[in-house]
């Protein structure tokens, strides 16, 4: 009966596609009031899902670099997993300058991941107040000439609870948000124009809900493209892996909003215990980054009445249902899919994101897979280039045959340990690094094939890493003479220092890494080794988005002084125009390549 209950959305999707081809009867869209008054839903609505409830202008706070847009935040209908109306926050985005492609401006519908479940941590309240952990994925595609369409999902208006991991709702609102923006006045948006729809973690799920429903659901929509990572495909699973883990928040915010979403089914005021009670006041009132240190490596046994473990729950019929009503892989996805994962991440498995796409394949959509080689954070901000690129592509009416046909190995899990401390690890990251010589006024630029490991334990706020840079030679003018110098980079000891991840999704990072520096020959003829006499401390110091983990800007730059260098007939000549204060670096440290699968 659990069952029947949880699948009629389905069975009533075509109704809810001839309501959306019907004209709305509802009243026409108004501004709505400045303030957290906005967030205020209506008492009741009426008319279709997409149909613009109300508006109002909007300041969006995406960084020095980002480019100058027109925002409004926008109120609308849309539907729960259930099949109810509910209404839905959000924010579009446009760039001022005049789309230079052919055709409409393009939209992408960017599905946000976990933001947390009070209201201050909706994306709309967060992108106005510059505090949005996603706004560099957000920038990129603004920069590329799109439209940003970023829904709140269900839950965020005042007095309402975010139904988070909801895939329908989920999915629903993030497809419904492209027709509401586009009855915003004057905002210069079609709701026929080319959509693409991005997405990673709960966003990733979003994503491919919103495909799988796309087709019966929004069949007018013009859909040319998907792109989802890090998605938790198959609850139970996820939800096994999570349990008692550095990523048991992410579980625990799920039991919420499913129990938000489906009360009857998840009965939460009856099966959590008194420290439950109170980890779910808590809880509705965190964001992200608060509720994963909060809640690290504790079981949800913790919180529940008789101390039931989670597969004892899962024995509860209604409880068992309702995760599997959220798993995907169901439908076919009828525009070209780009899943993608990290393989070492410590929170959603590769292994049944893997699955999703095997069954996808099954199902003959046209899908492309690939391996990141991070985890979860890193992965979603490193993976924005190739994804904006492949979705440009689809814009463009470029065809793409997938990987579903491929001869390479399944991916496997490289993740660290996901009980005890929250790890990020930098293996071989290529370093781009680059040495300003101050009295010679030239930069001395580290090999291409230098990297950069690190252990960075987020929980113990502490960093260990080590420099790998390969013998080199460049040339240098000294005196006034080009000759090609052999130099050698030696690290002593470890780099070290501290690692912090703060509630406002920013990183910050100081230490020290040590190396000796020596020049071992001048225009191919070795001199023995002229060695910096103590090492040169080259101070890591970075306080910036965590975003920059994974996109290539996590960059450490300072000054340092170079001691005198001994061991050589020319250890003097040397020493007068390389050593002294005022040398400036560069090191610029970025994950490596994917891989397609």
């Amino acid at each position: 009966m659990t069952q029947k209950f949880l699948r009629k959305p389905a069975l009533a999707l075509p109704l809810a596609a001839l309501a959306f081809a019907v004209t709305s009867a509802c009243a026409a869209p108004v501004v709505g009031p400045s303030g957290i008054a906005f967030y205020t839903a209506p008492a009741s609505t009426t008319g279709v899902h997409g149909d613009l409830i109300s508006y109002r202008t909007a300041t969006v706070n995406l960084g020095a670099n980002a480019p100058a847009t027109k925002a409004w935040n926008v109120m609308y209908q849309s539907t729960d997993s259930v099949g109810a109306a509910n209404v839905v926050t959000g924010t579009v985005i446009v760039p001022t300058t005049t789309w230079a492609g052919t055709g409409e401006r393009p939209i992408i519908a960017y599905a946000v991941g976990t933001h947390g479940l009070a209201q201050p941590c909706a994306p709309s309240l967060q992108l106005a107040g510059g505090t949005d952990y996603e706004t560099a994925n957000i920038a990129a595609a603004l920069k590329a000439g799109y439209a940003v369409l970023v829904t709140d999902y269900a839950g965020y208006t005042t007095g309402s609870t975010p139904t988070y991991l909801a895939g329908a709702s989920q999915g629903n609102a993030v497809l419904d948000i492209v027709r509401a923006a586009s009855q915003v006045p004057s905002v210069g948006l079609s709701a026929t124009a080319k959509t693409a729809i991005w997405g990673y973690s709960q966003g990733g799920q979003s994503a491919s809900w919103a495909a799988e429903r796309k087709a019966t659901y929004a069949p007018s929509l013009n859909l040319v493209a998907v792109a989802a990572g890090g998605t938790p495909a198959d609850f139970i699973t996820t939800a096994k892996y999570l349990d008692g883990s550095n990523g048991a928040s992410f579980l625990f915010g799920g039991v919420i909003g499913l129990a938000e979403q489906y009360p009857t089914a998840i009965p939460l005021d009856t099966l959590a215990n008194a420290n439950g009670q109170a980890a779910v006041a808590r809880g509705k009132n965190q964001c992200v980054f608060e509720s994963l240190f909060d809640l690290m490596n504790h079981s949800l046994s913790e919180y529940t009445v008789g101390n039931q473990s989670l597969d004892q729950l899962l024995t509860v019929p209604a409880i068992n249902a309702t995760l599997k009503a959220q798993n995907l892989g169901a439908t076919k996805i009828p525009v070209p899919l780009y899943q993608y994962h990290g393989q070492a991440d410590e929170f959603i498995p590769i292994e049944q994101h893997v699955d999703l796409k095997k069954k996808y394949c099954s199902k003959f959509s046209n899908v492309t897979f690939d391996v990141y080689p991070s985890e979860h954070i890193v992965t979603q901000f490193q993976a924005a280039p190739t994804v904006l690129t492949w979705l440009g592509d689809r814009f463009a009416g470029k065809s793409t045959l997938g990987t579903c046909l491929t001869f390479n190995a399944e991916p496997k899990s490289t993740a660290n340990p996901n009980k005890g401390n929250f790890v990020v690890s930098l293996k071989s990251w290529p370093l781009t690094a680059t040495v300003g010589l101050k009295t010679l006024a030239q930069t001395v630029y580290l090999p291409t094939t230098s990297t950069f490991s690190a252990e960075t334990d987020i929980t113990a706020q502490r960093l260990t890493g080590s420099l790998s840079v390969p013998n080199f030679s460049q040339s240098i003018k000294i005196l006034g003479i080009g000759s090609q110098v052999g130099l050698k980079i030696t690290p002593v000891g470890d780099a070290t220092g501290t690692v912090t991840l703060d509630n406002a999704g920013q990183l910050h990072v100081h230490g020290m890494a040590k190396a000796n520096i020596s020049v071992t020959s001048l225009s191919g003829l070795p001199i023995g080794e002229c060695k910096t006499v103590t090492p040169v401390e080259f101070p890591i110091n970075f306080d910036g988005p965590v975003s920059s983990l994974g996109n290539g800007n996590l960059t450490f730059t300072g000054t340092t002084t170079f001691p005198q260098l001994k061991g050589c007939g020319v250890s003097a000549i040397l020493s007068a125009v390389m050593s002294g204060p005022g040398q400036t670096y560069s090191f610029t440290v970025a994950p490596p390549a994917p891989k397609k699968y």
